[in-house]
């Protein structure tokens, strides 16, 4: 469907990097369920946080498919290229540079999208990685710093002109985080300004939305975020539309029930029990929210101690579910 660098991407659907969401077990679901392309949570650029237990699981992509694609974090281009070149080292096989994260955490340590208000550093830290790696270099971007100053076709432009081989969008700017609606204008006039895939990201939550998304603004994929959050089978059904224009039904409650269990599973075994228990909590509330929010099982399943216990209490939540239906 589209390339990046030699790899030949054959669904329009890219799962989107999420700090805290997109580790390796939630990735690998996503391909399973669909997406051709997932990219990694994103990795600080400072390899002295990278003895940190948090760096040491998101530098972990054994068993991935491929194209591998890290995403790196910061401010400086030196640091950036390093960062990459050892990323590669390990495994890599696409690099892409976050100036998208408006997590003031982030942003306030001149990273993520508070790059965006200095088009030379910008431009710095594009020719620097590109020339760090052989391995391809993407690029994540919101549409500006803020709704005065949309310099995204700017950046856009900057970004093929240095080498980028793809670029994704997010339809907001980083004043307006994940405030009201995305705005995809930018996007389109970014698609009329380069000539490298393009990839469109904000607010896109169905089959149907991709699609007017993709064609209203010319973007080669869609990029999806949080609405895969406890719905990874999303990606699938969006690349089954935009393949045929037919839908897809949610799974049912027995299809559901086995993909929680067998990411919660994954959880338990990737993280440890201690930590993947504490982690599954999180991905457990999402999934409620798609498949009916019961506000007292959560409550109690955020109790357990034990993978055992959570997998025992999914396993009865469904069994119950099925037995009043």
């Amino acid at each position: 469907m589209f390339r990046i660098g030699p790899y030949n991407i054959d669904s329009r659907v890219i799962l989107a990097p999420m700090a805290g969401v997109t580790d390796r077990p939630f990735r690998q679901l996503c391909r399973e369920m669909g997406a051709g392309l997932v990219v990694s949570e994103m990795v600080t650029a400072d390899k002295r946080l990278w003895h940190t237990r948090k760096s040491s699981f998101r530098l972990d992509h054994q068993g991935e498919a491929e194209p591998r694609s890290i995403q790196i974090a910061g401010g400086d281009p030196e640091m950036l290229a390093d960062a990459a070149r050892v990323n590669v080292e390990n495994g890599a096989q696409i690099i892409d540079i976050n100036m998208g994260c408006p997590a003031k955490k982030v942003c306030n340590k001149a990273a993520g999208s508070a790059l965006l208000r200095d088009e030379g550093l910008v431009e710095a830290i594009l020719q620097a990685v590109v020339g760090a790696v052989e391995v391809p270099v993407t690029l994540k971007i919101r549409t500006g710093w803020c709704p005065e100053t949309r310099n995204g076709v700017r950046i856009a432009r900057m970004a093929e002109a240095s080498g980028i081989a793809a670029l994704a969008v997010h339809g907001r700017t980083r004043a307006d985080r994940y405030q009201g609606e995305a705005e995809y204008d930018t996007i389109a006039r970014i698609r009329q300004s380069i000539d490298i895939p393009l990839f469109a990201n904000g607010d896109i939550d169905s089959p149907e939305k991709a699609a007017r998304v993709l064609d209203y603004t010319g973007a080669d994929a869609v990029m999806i975020g949080r609405a895969a959050q406890g719905r990874p089978w999303l990606l699938g059904q969006i690349d089954h539309f935009l393949k045929t224009g037919e839908q897809l039904p949610d799974p049912d409650r027995v299809e559901q029930h086995g993909i929680l269990r067998r990411h919660l599973e994954a959880l338990h075994q990737f993280y440890g029990e201690y930590l993947g228990v504490r982690i599954a909590r999180k991905h457990l509330g999402w999934y409620l929210q798609s498949c009916g929010n019961d506000r007292d099982f959560r409550q109690s399943f955020n109790q357990l101690e034990t993978a055992s216990d959570q997998l025992a209490a999914v396993d009865r939540f469904f069994a119950q579910r099925r037995d009043a239906a």
